[in-house]
């Protein structure tokens, strides 16, 4: 009998701990935590499908009279006023032809982006 009831305590310890780190590390388990004393379940966010349907609605429910950006869906009157995605991040050069481009800003000395693209554009890069 002793034994049961140790085991039983043992059991009891280990599953309110491991409740514990699934809800400090955002497992699903475990309630506590949510005002009120219910069962509080948290939801959890679902992952976007491995295929491009997610893309192709955002693309298709995009309302745009002008030109649709393909990688931002931002509307503009021109394909190379299309901003970049990070724009914090990226520097836009437009190329030949109404197309643009974006290269990261980072790792490079001011300026050194723009005239490795130049390079290439001559053909020298």
């Amino acid at each position: 009998m002793r034994l049961l009831l140790a085991f039983l305590s043992f059991f009891a310890l280990a599953s309110a701990q491991f409740g514990f780190f699934d809800q400090m590390f955002g497992g699903g388990g475990g309630g506590g935590g949510g005002g009120g004393g219910g069962h509080h379940q948290q939801q959890q966010a679902q992952n976007n499908p491995s295929d491009a349907r997610h893309y192709q609605q955002q693309y298709t429910h995009s309302a745009c009279d002008r030109y649709l950006c393909p990688d931002t869906l931002a509307c503009v009157h021109f394909p190379h006023h299309c901003p970049c995605a990070w724009d914090a991040h990226d520097d836009k050069f437009e190329l030949a032809e109404g197309k643009r481009t974006c290269v990261s800003k980072g790792g490079f000395r001011p300026g050194e982006t723009a005239r490795k693209i130049e390079l290439a554009r001559k053909g020298l890069l």
